[in-house]
């Protein structure tokens, strides 16, 4: 598995529909070894039908932005951001599903895939505002999104609850 081959150029661009199954690949992935960080289980996630589909539908949503980082044709890591389509919400986005396989972390993917991200919303007329929830205890992801620029405006306590264990979230807020 190792890193990313010496010379290899990390490709990052918006996921097609014919990305659905590596998508969805990744996502169980990152359902199954970080459990606190997404507010989907695995257990739910693997109980879908026909789940490629509904990827498909998604990636196809014109509200929907997900990007992906490929090592080769390999997806290694991924983003999505979503408009809200409520009248009132739509100069809001928010960002979920943010995930970086872990071999290839410190590499910068992180960063350059909600830069992506960033990038898209700015594009988007009328977009003001992007929100996001992260795991208190998750720091590389609370300083990734602190320095782009993105504050903390509440905490909740107790946001997930894996078994016994409770897990607290920051809601973070990116002004465009």
């Amino acid at each position: 598995m190792g890193g990313m081959k010496e010379g290899a150029v990390m490709e990052i661009r918006l996921l097609h529909e014919s990305d659905a199954a590596s998508y969805w690949d990744l996502r169980l992935e990152a359902l199954k070894n970080h459990p606190e960080a997404f507010g989907s289980s695995y257990e739910e996630a693997i109980r879908r039908e026909k789940p490629v589909e509904g990827v498909k539908r998604n990636l196809a949503n014109p509200d929907n932005f997900t990007f992906g980082a490929f090592d080769g044709k390999s997806l290694i890591g991924m983003v999505t951001l979503l408009r809200e389509s409520a009248q009132k919400m739509q100069h809001r986005g928010n960002i979920y599903a943010m995930y970086v396989q872990h071999q290839y972390g410190g590499k910068g993917i992180g960063t350059s895939l909600m830069e992506a991200a960033i990038q898209q919303a700015r594009s988007l007329e009328g977009l003001e505002q992007l929100n996001l929830s992260v795991v208190t205890s998750n720091d590389s992801a609370n300083n990734l999104y602190r320095k782009l620029g993105f504050s903390v405006f509440g905490t909740e306590k107790h946001a997930l609850k894996i078994g016994d264990l409770y897990v607290d979230e920051h809601h973070m807020v990116l002004f465009l």
